[in-house]
């Protein structure tokens, strides 16, 4: 989660912020937003990242999954 929680986290190049302020951006101009997690769901619960990203996204997770891309669409159509 260092990529998401600290400025220069990323692995690929330096930021000047962490990742979740781009999080903050996109709650504060999107009215409703999810994220889709391509991990499998049974696997969110041991990856530190999925759990701070859950959280920024206010628990508007869901799986790429027919299932879960219906789920979302609900939510976001609402």
């Amino acid at each position: 989660p260092y990529e998401i929680a600290h400025a220069g986290g990323s692995v690929e190049y330096w930021n000047e912020e962490p990742g979740s302020a781009w999080f903050h951006r996109l709650r504060n101009h999107f009215r409703k937003l999810v994220w889709i997690n391509p991990t499998p769901i049974e696997r969110w619960r041991y990856t530190p990242s999925t759990d701070l990203v859950r959280e920024l996204v206010e628990d508007r997770m869901y799986p790429l999954t027919p299932h879960g891309l219906a789920d979302a669409m609900r939510f976001l159509a609402r």
